[in-house]
């Protein structure tokens, strides 16, 4: 008996066409461009969102399917050793061909396959095929989040300073003015860390296990502009003391004195200006500061007498009375190193590759951006980044110990 599955090939459709949304600001030349060896193309993340599928889902599961272009394979795989060799990724920019209508003409060729296996799936494949489509569909909402750092790095680097989009999306949280900062008092204990279970998770977000926690108390909001203007007032790139010694090294080596978007146009009496998706704007004291290193974020947090969470202090409170901001403003640091949870075992298949391997030399973050897909974030979700990593939305929330 055959089955259809509505809602599944409705959360597709909406994936997809977001991705497509996102990109629609964007110029033929944007989309091609590509500022440093860690970001990536538009373009290339809507054809390579879509070689997932293809690569993934379909050339497995639909026994008619044949691929939009054998060619793609090289140019779109990422990181998957098992899937064959692939095109170098700081080149991704160099890819002025296939041109972005054929990159278009890859997604709909590959969405109508899609609805082809959906429409047709039956009972039996259905425990199979579910959650690879589940999953692309996730791996396509981290690279929604992707296309819009990556494009502000891009434009950011553009003497004119253009914007994605003339509305100020990641000031839209930052209208009130900030409260005095509180301190949200924890108990600590033995806490559950990790997924139930229930729902969509990511492999590395489990398994489920027991954590001891020692007393802390929690910054009840983020760190603002403001707050991070006064650090760098009182000399913060200039004090080595406040530096973990690869952090030090890294601002005398790349010449670090202000977050990454921060500048002091001559034109304005040298008050800061911050750029993101709506251009260059006037500093906002009270909006989260975003796009710290994780070395950034530590020193702030010496300088003011505090330090960063580890990822389990901030999943236990992740529902404390008072807490707010956890989601949808910026990425948290962590000063938790990227590790696998106690019985940590990788997805089967492909994705294997997936989250895994790479558990070394990252710093986990916690919550979400303004650019996060709406429902892609989750109280357990491990977000991962090398410490010396500026283009992401990252920001900080405080905690001391009790």
């Amino acid at each position: 008996m055959q089955i259809v599955v509505p809602e599944l090939q409705h959360a597709y459709d909406e994936v997809r066409r977001h991705s497509v949304a996102l990109a629609e600001p964007l110029s033929a030349e944007d989309q091609n461009v590509q500022s440093m060896p860690d970001s990536s193309p538009t373009k290339w993340h809507l054809a390579h969102t879509t070689w997932f599928f293809e690569t993934v889902v379909l050339a497995p599961h639909l026994s008619e399917y044949r691929p939009f272009d054998e060619r793609f394979a090289y140019l779109f795989n990422s990181y998957y050793e098992a899937l064959g060799p692939r095109h170098a990724r700081p080149q991704r920019g160099l890819l002025t061909r296939p041109s972005l209508d054929e990159v278009h003409a890859y997604r709909r060729y590959v969405d109508e396959a899609m609805s082809r296996l959906t429409s047709t799936l039956r009972e039996d494949r259905l425990a199979v095929v579910a959650p690879l489509i589940t999953l692309g569909l996730h791996h396509e909402q981290q690279h929604q989040e992707l296309i819009v750092t990556d494009i502000v790095h891009a434009l950011s680097c553009n003497p004119l300073m253009p914007a994605y989009r003339p509305d100020p999306a990641e000031h839209v949280q930052a209208t009130q003015r900030a409260q005095p900062l509180e301190w949200l008092r924890q108990a600590g204990g033995v806490v559950s860390i990790g997924h139930d279970g229930h729902g969509f998770a990511f492999d590395n977000e489990g398994p489920r296990h027991e954590y001891l926690l020692h007393p802390y108390e929690i910054a009840h909001r983020l760190v603002t502009c403001g707050e991070y203007a006064a650090f760098i007032a009182d000399g913060g790139y200039a004090r080595p003391e406040l530096w973990l010694s690869d952090g030090w090294a890294a601002v005398q080596r790349e010449g670090w004195s202000a977050p990454i978007y921060w500048s002091r146009p001559s034109s304005d009496d040298g008050n800061w200006h911050v750029f993101g998706v709506s251009g260059l704007q006037a500093l906002d004291p009270d909006a989260p500061v975003s796009n710290l290193s994780f070395y950034e974020a530590a020193a702030y947090a010496e300088w003011a007498g505090a330090r960063l969470p580890t990822e389990y202090e901030w999943e236990a409170a992740f529902d404390a009375p008072g807490i707010e901001q956890m989601t949808g403003h910026v990425w948290q640091w962590t000063r938790s190193s990227y590790d696998p949870y106690p019985g940590f075992r990788p997805l089967a298949g492909v994705a294997a590759e997936y989250n895994g391997k790479f558990m070394v030399g990252q710093q986990v973050l916690r919550g979400g951006s303004f650019a996060t897909p709406p429902g892609h974030t989750r109280r357990t979700y491990r977000n991962f980044f090398p410490p010396a990593a500026r283009w992401q939305f990252t920001g900080v929330r405080l905690v001391r110990d009790n």
